[in-house]
């Protein structure tokens, strides 16, 4: 019997989970999606062009592998549909190796209305949501009232979803929002929901299936399966900067719940980390550079959302932060990608701890919103040099083979691989 390999984000997402798992592809029959819904953003970039998927698996472009997307993503249909039309316009037909759990909820139009309610009545709380629905989704799925895929099939679909979004339209208005003015685009609530009806059709068309039998008959039959994740550990709703988080578990354990596989099953933990760090909306972020140089960082990096394009906060590698993913998941294999853009840096910089309250300190505080976190910071010299054409990891320029041994010494984890471009050519694996 085979294992499940976990690929995810060690940081606050945005690590370059998508192409690493379009690399890692050949190496699988299955890439399963475990968590997380359209707020997640996966660019891959080949032969010149730049593909983002939101909700379907980063292997689907590799049309001999089967995608699954698990029980524990969230799915939302319209969104669905616009993602499997780019997919069709370059040639691919998802219908050909895409598989969708029946037991992965749906997003309603309604949980969008409610996302944009429940930020809106935060004020200056706000956890800077995508406003995808998310949120108001996986609080229908613990509350035992939202609607799976497989519900799509039913007779009585039509009956439950307008059941569960009159109860959306109640919430809304116990919070003063203006139903009548909100938007999804350029729609109204009522001519998005016509757009959503209409998707379903195209969900329809896929093979629906228990995708816990699915992936553990590929298990018993000696098959290899990589579980992707999306977003990053740091935005784990358990562990993660709470509430500055997801509504999802995005470490490892949530591939046992996402996917519908035993912990023992669970085979090498893959985590990807930047170079240097970013962000996404509020929250604590200790390395963040406010000065010119988290300025070029995002400019260099290209540090803008794929689903929200909006620009990320940038700062300095955070080994407290990485050290603590790295326990949570149980990393065994480190990726690190982006180095590339500090090649012109005549010094790049590591927070090794924190000092807080005047004390050194390696862990991440319970408070770790309320109380005022200074980095400990350590130097090294820049590679200033550009990484193009380096075919091995053993020719990296000597002072970055510096500071990717000190992210090793630090972490304890050896780095399997180092990404030093957008390409997926231009990923270098360590022999």
């Amino acid at each position: 019997m085979s294992k499940v390999d976990v690929l995810l984000g060690l940081q606050w997402g945005d690590e370059g989970k998508g192409k690493i798992v379009d690399v890692l592809t050949p190496n699988y029959d299955v890439i399963a999606r475990f968590q997380g819904g359209p707020n997640a953003g996966h660019t891959l970039e080949f032969n010149g062009i730049k593909h983002v998927l939101h909700i379907i698996p980063s292997g689907i472009f590799h049309k001999e592998k089967i995608n699954v997307i698990g029980n524990g993503v969230l799915i939302e249909p319209a969104i669905f549909k616009d993602e499997i039309e780019a997919l069709r316009q370059k040639s691919v037909e998802p219908t050909e190796n895409l598989y969708i759990s029946k037991k992965a909820h749906l997003i309603l139009p309604s949980h969008r209305l409610l996302d944009a309610a429940n930020e809106q009545a935060k004020g200056n709380a706000k956890i800077g949501s995508t406003l995808k629905g998310i949120g108001p989704a996986y609080t229908d799925k613990i509350a035992r009232t939202g609607i799976r895929v497989g519900d799509v099939l039913e007779f009585d679909f039509r009956e439950k979803y307008q059941l569960l979004k009159f109860q959306h339209l109640q919430m809304a208005k116990t919070l003063n929002f203006n139903v009548e003015e909100f938007r999804i685009g350029s729609m109204t609530l009522d001519e998005y929901e016509v757009k959503w009806m209409d998707s379903l059709e195209t969900l329809r068309k896929f093979k629906l299936i228990n995708s816990e039998y699915f992936i553990n008959k590929c298990l018993k039959d000696g098959k290899r399966v990589l579980a992707e994740g999306a977003q990053g550990s740091m935005l784990d709703i358990d562990f993660g900067s709470y509430p500055f988080v997801t509504s999802s578990s995005t470490i490892t354990a949530g591939v046992c719940s996402g996917l519908g596989v035993a912990p023992s099953a669970i085979g090498k933990v893959m985590g990807i980390t930047k170079a240097y760090c970013t962000r996404v909306g509020a929250g604590p972020f200790p390395t963040e550079l406010f000065d010119a140089t988290g300025r070029t960082l995002c400019e260099l990096g290209h540090e803008f959302g794929a689903t929200t394009g909006r620009a990320r906060r940038c700062g300095w590698i955070d080994m407290p932060a990485l050290r603590y993913a790295c326990m949570l998941n149980g990393v065994t294999d480190l990726i690190v990608t982006k180095p590339d853009v500090m090649n012109d840096f005549e010094e790049v910089k590591m927070c090794t701890h924190y000092i807080i309250n005047d004390q050194k300190t390696d862990e991440i505080p319970f408070e770790f919103n309320e109380v005022e976190i200074k980095p400990f910071l350590e130097s090294y010299p820049g590679w200033q040099q550009s990484l193009n054409n380096t075919e091995n990891y053993d020719k990296l320029p000597a002072n970055l083979l510096a500071y990717l041994s000190a992210i090793e010494s630090n972490t304890g984890v050896r780095i399997m691989a180092v990404s030093i471009s957008p390409d997926r050519k231009d990923v270098l694996f360590r022999k």
